[in-house]
């Protein structure tokens, strides 16, 4: 089930000169709904003020933000104990032509939806996870956001109908690990944690922002730096984050066989104590 508001009220249509349509001229985020509530808010909306300005998008205020999301949290028919929600900004609309209006006004849309996550036995004994042959163009100006232009991922994610695969890896078109086709990745290795930086492309997702603070916070430092294949192989033990999800194991990646380790569950558990309930074992 899905529901769509624009200020509160509910939508069940786009405009067809819209520009997020024509153009993918915008950008999204999406929040996970605990108890009624958005979690990590604020990260999200620091993510979504850049990425408004990368791309030269009126920055949405936050209070009126953050009011209409919960206007539509109130009066959706969705489960808000456990919810997703999707915010949508685009350009507007506006004649056909890539050149934007000189008097810009941008939409936003929020969506509703019920969350559907991973069974138990994911977080106890991990997930399998494919490389994807489908690369990441470099563009740094892109990088980090979520841009409305997910084409790289909707043709990695046709790579695999096995339901027993949870996620695919992609890597860059210089064969860098960055990430995973709606999460990120972590590797350990001895008794350090490392992650791909995300400069030239990728999302940098608000859960990995997280996970990175909390382990500094526990005295924990995690290297974000150029990662190639054959360390991801090598690894000693591989989590995913996902603002839905929160850390989840990864126990297989392809034929390789990984271990779910202590260095993964302390981090689940460092998790689970900032709040992150579905990483609670």
């Amino acid at each position: 089930m899905t529901e769509w508001f624009v200020r509160g009220k509910l939508t069940d249509s786009v405009p067809a000169d819209d520009r997020g349509f024509q153009y993918g001229d915008g950008l999204f985020e999406t929040l996970a709904i605990r108890g009624g509530q958005p979690r990590f808010w604020d990260l999200h909306y620091d993510r979504l003020h850049i990425g408004c300005e990368r791309l030269g998008l009126p920055v949405p205020a936050e209070r009126s933000l953050s009011s209409d999301l919960q206007r539509a949290v109130v009066a959706s028919d969705i489960d808000i104990e456990n919810a997703t929600a999707k915010i949508i900004v685009t350009a507007g609309s506006g004649p056909r032509g890539y050149r934007r209006p000189d008097e810009l006004r941008s939409v936003i849309r929020i969506g509703l939806y019920d969350s559907v996550l991973p069974g138990a036995d994911a977080f106890r004994e991990g997930v399998t996870v494919r490389l994807c042959q489908t690369r990441l163009a470099i563009q740094p100006q892109l990088a980090g956001i979520k841009s409305l232009n997910r084409l790289e991922q909707v043709l990695a994610r046709r790579e695999w109908r096995d339901p027993s695969i949870m996620e695919g890896l992609m890597l860059d078109t210089d064969d860098r690990l960055i990430c995973g086709t709606m999460s990120n990745v972590f590797i350990c290795s001895k008794d350090s944690i490392a992650t791909p930086a995300l400069s030239r492309c990728g999302v940098s997702g608000v859960m990995r922002r997280h996970i990175i603070a909390s382990l500094a916070r526990n005295g924990l430092h995690c290297d974000v730096r150029d990662i190639e294949l054959d360390e991801l192989y090598a690894a000693d033990e591989i989590f995913l984050t996902n603002s839905q999800f929160g850390v989840l194991p990864v126990r297989r990646v392809g034929d390789e066989d990984s271990i779910v380790g202590a260095m993964t569950r302390n981090v689940m558990h460092i998790a689970a104590a900032a709040g992150v309930a579905e990483c609670a074992l």
